[in-house]
């Protein structure tokens, strides 16, 4: 099975590496936002699928990285590259105090608190206009001509996306993502033997949003621009939905997730304004027949099991061997 699946990934690889060769601007644009909103949706789910925080308002962090990145190039003068290595770090920064706090609570009270707490970021980037520019935003952001066009662009947003999944999937095969989803499946019996919860979370949430910030970086590759609205939490419950759409407990589910929702956005919009009723339809149609999403289905279909069934496995195995 592992062969095969690493076929289909090199197969997939070399499809979406044709795209900008063989489709038109407008596809490639596209692609590429598809793939930092899969980067967003991946990082959502390393705390939400296989660590079980509820990380309600996650997108904060996109939106961190993102003004980040404008406001160091346009107001401070700084190279591209210097913030968009600076950028993912604000969003860490930020995901640790922010994390430090909601990590004292559990469940709905985690998420309630975030929520709150990034909401008021979001407030102070609508209103500073001396800094952030309010509700119009920022625009015009300079980027390197290696990376201008929009063919440059996908590929510079393909590697840093492909590189991103890499890291993720390291850590999620590590010890410290088995007790991830050792702590997301029974933290009472991880603390009784000893596991730091509250650290192993705050862990997962610092790199969680780290590449939220990466995301929120090639948005700016992207779109040369911000807006509030990256930080407003209905984008992070956008995302939570690509979450859901693609599968919860799958590695490659929010990547499916992202890919659908941008697609349901782009062109059912571009027929009707009530896209959103079309992805509520399909929403309840899911819950009913797929409640492991559709990546979760077809694994299902293919007799391979479940990313939570393997979690629960390896996790019992961990913490009883402790």
């Amino acid at each position: 099975m592992k062969k095969i699946e690493f076929k289909i990934t090199l197969i997939l690889i070399a499809l979406l590496s044709l795209i900008p060769l063989v489709l038109p601007r407008f596809y490639i644009y596209i692609t590429a936002t598809i793939f930092v909103t899969a980067l967003l949706a991946m990082s959502l789910n390393l705390v939400v699928g296989h660590g079980g925080l509820y990380q309600f308002h996650h997108g904060v962090f996109y939106g961190v990285g993102a003004y980040v990145t404008a406001l160091l190039i346009l107001k401070a003068g700084m190279p591209f590259w210097a913030a968009f290595i600076l950028a993912p770090i604000a969003s860490t920064v930020t995901g640790f105090l922010i994390g430090w706090f909601c990590v004292r609570l559990s469940k709905l009270y985690y998420g309630m608190l975030q929520i709150s707490l990034g909401s008021l970021i979001w407030a102070i980037a609508f209103r500073w206009y001396s800094l952030t520019g309010g509700d119009d935003g920022l625009h015009g952001v300079t980027i390197p001509d290696l990376i201008s066009s929009t063919r440059n662009a996908y590929y510079f947003t393909f590697i840093v996306l492909l590189a991103s999944l890499w890291i993720l999937y390291a850590i999620l095969r590590s010890p410290f993502g088995t007790t991830l989803q050792a702590l997301r499946d029974n933290p009472e019996r991880c603390e009784a033997i000893g596991i730091n919860v509250r650290r192993h979370q705050l862990a997962a949430v610092v790199i969680a949003t780290f590449f939220a910030g990466v995301a929120g970086a090639l948005f700016v590759v992207i779109e040369q621009s911000v807006f509030p609205d990256l930080l407003f939490w209905v984008l992070s419950l956008e995302v939570f939905i690509m979450c859901l759409l693609g599968g919860w407990f799958t590695f490659a589910g929010p990547i499916l997730g992202a890919a659908i929702m941008v697609s349901l956005r782009t062109f059912v919009g571009t027929y009707t304004e009530y896209w959103t009723l079309v992805l509520g339809i399909i929403l309840i149609l899911l819950i009913f027949f797929l409640p492991e999403g559709v990546m979760g289905f077809f694994l299902e279909r293919l007799g391979k099991p479940r990313s939570r069934q393997n979690g629960n496995d390896k996790a019992g195995a961990s913490v009883g061997s402790r």
